[in-house]
């Protein structure tokens, strides 16, 4: 393999590793404001409920 071709290799490793960085973090970020939706909801229907 030439230098070139290498870097080229390397390169598109990285914006594998970036693309996949980002998926996981806007996965955990969606994640978690739907627990916390969850839970916020559990709250509003606690309060509300007749006792």
């Amino acid at each position: 393999m030439s230098k070139t071709e290498k870097d080229s290799l390397g390169s598109n490793d990285e914006s594998w590793k970036e693309r996949n960085l980002k998926l996981r973090v806007f996965v955990y970020i969606f994640g978690t404001h739907i627990i916390a939706g969850f839970v916020m909801l559990l709250f509003y229907l606690g309060q509300h409920a007749d006792k």
